[in-house]
């Protein structure tokens, strides 16, 4: 890898750019690495701008992925469960794969059962994204990448001009921040689709964590996974991770919802949400002593327990990716919001601009 931070700052952050590979389409995808020298490195590349490793320290001074991550750019490119990946233009599903906007019909890909998912069929996961800037500091290293997303591109309306910027501090905190700008009125709801395992070893599923969620309330949801249109307390359900749980225990629960989702695969109404930017989840692996803390402005934050991994993929390390190897904290707009306009609305005109903003921290406690 070349390194691109100017030679004489010396700093304990550094920015490395190489050539990834190229698509089944002759594409050029780069690799980009945001590296902190005693602790944590953060590897992006640019098809779906995916984040493919994520390393941090244990409590024993060991540096693990943490992230599930495939061995090579054609299993990215096939058929997986968004490793890493930045979904757009719609995050999660709306409904029977269509929705109304000023009184227009819209008609999605219906890439989820009946139901539009994560953007259609060639959602932003899998597109190439643009450099567009790199910049360091003595605090920071950061990487913007962009993309243009055509008017009706998978049935969406507008030129969505697309950001996104990832910030590595020395704090190992991640930011990632998404923009975005149309010319005609759409939806948008942008997340990032990481798949966590804090233990670092991913033949072992992540029931051992112990998960906390800042939530009051929850999305509940039918047999296809669409919001029934009710935000639903957590009070006296497993849902209920306003304490720090152990997800066994959570998982281990005779309710309905879970079995519907065979797991966790919902949406928690964030509290502080007319705060803004704010702490709302942690995950805890004892064993490893790996704290990961999440950061957002957003509304909501999809938990997702790896339900439907189910042994196709391989670990580049050796063995497969089973049913709870990694788990999720997507941090959005609710579900099938363009549908349900007694949710916070994923609206977007020209002429204003769609920002949001989220932080993985890690430490060791």
């Amino acid at each position: 890898m070349k390194n691109i931070v100017n030679e004489d700052l010396q700093k304990i952050l550094t920015i490395n750019r190489s050539h990834y590979g190229r698509t089944s389409f002759n594409e050029d995808v780069e690799l980009l690495q945001l590296k902190k020298n005693d602790g944590i490195e953060v590897n992006i590349i640019t098809y779906g701008g995916r984040i493919t490793s994520i390393k941090t320290l244990d409590k024993k001074g060991d540096l693990d992925n943490v992230v599930l991550t495939l061995a090579n750019l054609e299993l990215y490119e096939n058929e997986n469960p968004f490793f890493g990946a930045i979904v757009g233009r719609y995050g999660n599903r709306i409904a029977n794969g269509k929705f109304k906007l000023d009184g227009e019909k819209y008609i999605l890909a219906q890439n989820n059962g009946t139901n539009s998912l994560h953007g259609g069929v060639k959602g932003f996961d899998k597109v190439i994204w643009d450099v567009e800037e790199v910049k360091e500091s003595s605090t920071f290293v950061s990487l913007k990448l962009s993309y243009v997303s055509k008017d009706m591109e998978e049935g969406f309306p507008g030129n969505l001009k697309t950001t996104v910027t990832y910030t590595l501090h020395t704090n190992n905190s991640l930011d990632v921040l998404c923009e975005a700008t149309t010319d005609k009125t759409t939806v948008v709801n942008l997340t990032q689709h990481s798949y966590f395992n804090l233990s670092g070893d991913f033949t072992k599923a992540i029931t051992d964590h112990e998960v906390k969620i800042n939530a009051d309330r929850f999305v509940p949801v039918n047999n296809s996974l669409i919001p029934n249109g009710e935000l639903q307390s957590v009070d006296n359900s497993p849902f209920d991770f306003r304490s720090s749980i152990r997800v066994s225990n959570a998982l281990d629960n005779d309710n309905e919802q879970i079995k519907i989702a065979d797991g966790f695969d919902h949406c928690w109404v964030l509290n502080g949400a007319a705060k803004g930017y704010r702490s709302v989840a942690t995950a805890y692996h004892s064993l490893t002593g790996r704290l990961m803390e999440i950061l957002t402005d957003q509304p909501g934050m999809q938990f997702y327990t790896g339900n439907f991994l189910d042994g196709t993929l391989r670990i580049p390390t050796g063995g497969v990716y089973k049913k709870r190897s990694g788990f999720c904290f997507e941090t959005q707009h609710f579900p099938d919001s363009p549908n349900q306009p007694q949710f916070p609305s994923t609206r977007l005109v020209p002429g204003e601009k769609y920002a949001t903003k989220t932080t993985f921290k890690f430490s060791v406690a």
